[in-house]
């Protein structure tokens, strides 16, 4: 007996299962800048270490700078009701309209690569009132909206077209109130 025919079997009676193929994560191919500045409200986002004191309210502002970077300034209510704010900058990558990349530390430092982490608008509603940023690693992913809810149907679709790009959702923590 050849040993293919009998490996097939051994995979087959193991469930060895070849794994669902996601679509590669793409940012948009077209971001206009100056309708993504300003406020936006978090609806929900993946657990990353940075976001662990926040209970609520998270927020994200951006503002184009006259160098033409983007000022960040990023604020929610903790646990204990404070309000905490970070304050970064942006810098958008060439030839992609839709990656930008953030940094959260001081300008001196802005030199070492590591301090930027990728920023990717992967989906952006065309009359920019919900946007939805992750990575291409797929650890970071955040919903936005212009409002501070969003409605149930249009989240559950933002979220499928996030899991269809291999976000794994099982650990999203939503933010803000759904209707």
């Amino acid at each position: 007996m050849r040993p293919y025919p009998t490996l097939l079997l051994i995979c087959l009676a193991l469930g060895c299962v070849a794994p669902a193929v996601a679509t590669p994560v793409a940012s948009v191919p077209d971001l206009e800048l100056t309708r993504y500045a300003g406020h936006w409200y978090e609806i929900a986002h993946l657990p990353v270490s940075f976001q662990r004191q926040c209970a609520g309210d998270i927020t994200a502002t951006y503002a184009l700078r006259a160098d033409g970077t983007i000022a960040v300034r990023n604020a929610c209510r903790t646990h204990d009701g404070s309000q905490v704010e970070a304050e970064g900058v942006a810098r958008t990558v060439e030839g992609h309209p839709g990656r930008l990349q953030v940094r959260f530390v001081p300008g001196w430092l802005s030199w070492v690569p590591l301090v930027w982490a990728d920023y990717w608008v992967v989906a952006v509603d065309p009359d920019y009132q919900w946007a939805v940023v992750g990575d291409p690693d797929r650890e970071y992913l955040w919903i936005l909206s212009r409002e501070p809810s969003m409605d149930a149907a249009l989240f559950a679709r933002l979220k499928a077209r996030a899991e269809a790009m291999g976000y794994d959702l099982a650990p999203l923590v939503v933010a803000a109130p759904l209707r």
